[in-house]
């Protein structure tokens, strides 16, 4: 299941979701991202999200389906809020499911490094003093880097 809402997401759901199938994992991993309050040195009191509708989701697909194309894993979720979000909001929660622990720890830790990359979203980050736009992190590349072929 994939997901891009402005609405937040309860953990508890989301992990029941992916315990609760037609077969038993052995293996429920989740991960959940939040809106850090201090960044580049600076408080932060708010991120704006954007991205592009349609791409965005399909662009969420192909790398969960590249993640069941490398592991093992029965089932994956990922939710990624946009719009308006505080500090220390949630913002991401990617989930994987599995019969073993190894599988589902390496398709969430890869879902979550690409997503960080290829997917299309825009942040804004508000400070006391202004409002920036933010690069992409080359310790995010470094860590998609590390899951290529």
């Amino acid at each position: 299941m994939i997901s891009v809402q402005t609405q937040d997401f309860n953990l508890a759901d989301e992990y029941q979701a992916l315990r609760n199938t037609d077969y038993s994992p052995g293996a429920v991993v989740t991960f959940v991202g939040l809106v850090r309050d201090l960044n580049l040195g600076d408080e932060v009191s708010a991120l704006e999200l954007e991205h592009y509708p349609g791409m965005t989701e399909n662009c969420l697909e192909d790398i969960c389906q590249q993640a069941k194309e490398r592991w093992d894993i029965h089932e994956t979720r990922v939710i990624h809020r946009v719009g308006k979000l505080d500090a220390n909001d949630q913002i991401v929660f990617v989930g994987v499911s599995s019969a073993h622990r190894v599988d589902a720890f390496a398709a969430a830790q890869f879902i979550m490094d690409i997503l960080k990359t290829e997917a299309p979203f825009w942040k804004k980050e508000s400070t006391p003093e202004n409002k920036r736009w933010l690069d992409a992190r080359e310790s995010d590349a470094i860590e998609a880097r590390k899951h290529q072929k």
